[in-house]
């Protein structure tokens, strides 16, 4: 919205500095860490009052019992305050910003759904999982059409293979809604999955959002992105807006999660700041990369499928418990050793993950 004042610049110059994507971002990061920051007591005590406790699992860890009944939910702060900044200063001609609000909103409003039916009717289960499979098929592939027809160039629907410059695979109509699916379904279950400690999905979202904020600031800007080989992507670069917006509002967040926890984002949070990373990918065809720095979410939903998978043949279990930070956990790890030293695997991936501009 404040993009509109750049066109007074005749009269006072200064306001031509709202033209620039980098001012425009770095303000959409500090009005959504401010938004949170302001509104978390607030959010905290209304949780509290609608008494949306989350219930801790008796057969995990002990340590976690003393947790039963922190607010949760508390995701719904930092969706608003991720719409509430890309709204101020993204640009609204430019349709990847509605894509990236109507996906993150979306799927919000499933984790919302979700949440109310553990919290307040007391099903442990939630929704099915067919329904929340058939929502998030139908968020995707939405998603995935869109950003099909949307595309610039042929360059759009390719798949790019990290650090191998000559591998560029044509996707097609049907290779782009799979990939667009795979990518941000299973970014947006593999980002619930990790958020099951204090702080541990929050930060690496951080992380994982201004590295591809970096690579959609490239794509959008044809030397950058010719210089660096990536696929140009017009208007990628008020991406990077809507990226900072998520930087913002889970530090913001943070504040309140971290060790020990008001607050947890519950799955109207994770699943949607899981699905707008999957769709940031998508928009920059950055897929790969998305893996690459995501390694920590990726980990821990294979964790997940291979505890499943293996004990329905065999009876057995590979992991103490799972996700996998519950197995180091059981292991003796201490709650906040498990969440620095994951913050410092992801840290250490998304640096991969930037590596990958150069080294090709």
């Amino acid at each position: 919205m404040f993009l509109w004042l750049a066109h007074f610049s005749d009269w006072f110059s200064a306001l031509n500095v709202f033209q620039y994507t980098t001012f425009r971002a770095v303000m959409s990061a500090l009005t959504a860490l401010v938004f949170s920051l302001l509104l978390g007591p607030w959010t905290i005590r209304k949780l509290t009052e609608l008494k949306v406790g989350q219930a801790v699992r008796h057969d995990g860890p002990q340590t976690h019992l003393v947790k039963n009944g922190t607010p949760t939910m508390g995701g719904s702060l930092i969706l608003t305050a991720i719409a509430v900044s890309t709204l101020l200063w993204g640009n609204w001609a430019n349709p990847y910003i509605w894509i990236l609000l109507a996906v993150l909103l979306a799927t919000g409003a499933l984790g919302f759904y979700d949440d109310w039916r553990k919290v307040v009717y007391k099903d442990p289960n939630g929704v099915s999982a067919r329904f929340k499979m058939a929502w998030q098929t139908a968020v995707a592939l939405g998603a995935g059409l869109a950003l099909f027809f949307l595309a610039s160039s042929s360059a759009n629907d390719i798949l790019i293979v990290p650090f191998f410059k000559q591998i560029a695979l044509p996707l097609g109509f049907f290779g782009f809604l799979v990939l667009s699916y795979l990518t941000i379904v299973g970014t947006s279950n593999a980002v619930n999955l990790t958020d099951g400690l204090d702080g541990l999905a929050a930060f690496p979202v951080v992380l994982v959002a201004a590295g591809l904020a970096i690579f959609a600031y490239a794509s959008g800007h044809s030397e950058f992105a010719r210089y660096l080989q990536l696929p140009y992507v017009s208007g990628a670069n008020e991406v990077v807006v809507f990226c900072t917006a998520m930087c913002g509002a889970c530090l913001g967040f943070l504040w309140f999660n971290a060790y020990p926890a008001q607050v947890f984002m519950g799955d109207v949070g994770a699943l949607a700041l899981g699905a707008a990373l999957g769709t940031v990918a998508v928009i920059i065809r950055q897929e790969f990369v998305l893996v690459i720095m995501g390694g920590l979410f990726v980990v821990e939903a294979i964790s997940v499928m291979l505890q499943v998978g293996w004990y329905k043949r065999t009876k057995k279990r590979i992991f103490l418990m799972a996700p996998i930070h519950h197995h180091y956990e059981q292991k003796g790890w201490k709650e906040t050793q498990v969440v620095v030293r994951f913050w410092i695997i992801t840290i250490v991936l998304v640096l991969v993950g930037l590596s990958t501009l150069k080294i090709r």
